[in-house]
């Protein structure tokens, strides 16, 4: 089986930074248009994820979570923007994505779940330099957030699917004190370590990945996201129905 070769994926990350990102137009999860240029002005932390996953997604997205709170005390509460993309198209509808955000109770301000068109995600995750690979289990992907300038830059990666304030908050920092980008790793084997890739869990003991046997638990969350897509969409038909009579 083929798998997402980290060192050329994390390669095509770093040379990212400093690149401009294009001006792509997304759906947001009530499907109206958001160039990302609206961004512009204020620092915007990036995710991609794909909301068929069940287990690495939505810990990087509820990690993120946690570590906006302390950010938004450092830094105030309207400095910077948060996007969620979906990549994988058109799986990762807004209708999807509406659902993946409220399943794991995310409704914190200035954080949007973004949907491309199926023809620009090639250009959007080159614009990032986000990696990503089919595969019979989901996708292999890079795991991170990506910290954009206010003119719309890629300035830094913070990769993991488990990070801390500190983590975001040292790229944050520098952006909003107008510091450079910080110098590139000088070996880029300490950065492989770092990459989180889907059927693979993160061994503190060891300080290396290892293979994820929790086929259990990812049948339960898997059926449990089905069940929460199942009543969101019954509740959409059951709204249609009843506006004509509003």
């Amino acid at each position: 089986m083929r798998s997402l070769e980290r060192e050329a994926a994390l390669r095509a990350s770093q040379a990212a930074i400093g690149r401009s990102v294009s001006a792509h137009t997304l759906l947001d999860r009530d499907g109206r248009p958001v160039p990302l240029t609206r961004y512009r002005g204020k620092p915007l932390l990036v995710s991609f994820i794909y909301t068929g996953c069940f287990q690495v997604c939505p810990t990087s997205t509820r990690s993120l979570q946690r570590s906006l709170q302390p950010l938004r005390e450092a830094f105030g509460d309207d400095t910077f923007n948060v996007v969620s993309v979906g990549f994988n198209q058109p799986a990762d509808s807004p209708q999807a994505m509406r659902a993946f955000a409220a399943q794991h109770r995310i409704a914190e301000p200035n954080w949007d779940f973004l949907s491309p068109s199926p023809a620009a995600v090639d250009a959007l995750t080159r614009d990032f330099g986000f990696s990503y690979l089919a595969t019979p289990a989901g996708f292999d992907h890079v795991v991170g957030v990506s910290v954009v300038d206010a003119e719309g830059r890629v300035y830094a990666h913070v990769y993991g699917d488990v990070m801390t304030a500190d983590q975001l908050g040292e790229p944050l920092r520098r952006l909003l004190r107008g510091a450079p980008p910080a110098a590139g790793e000088s070996a880029l084997a300490n950065l492989v370590e770092r990459v989180r890739i889907i059927c693979t869990v993160y061994d503190a003991e060891t300080g290396r990945y290892r293979t994820n046997y929790g086929l259990i638990l990812e049948i339960a969350g898997g059926l449990g996201f089905l069940l929460t897509m199942l009543v969101f969409f019954v509740g959409e038909a059951r709204k249609r129905r009843r506006g004509p009579l509003a």
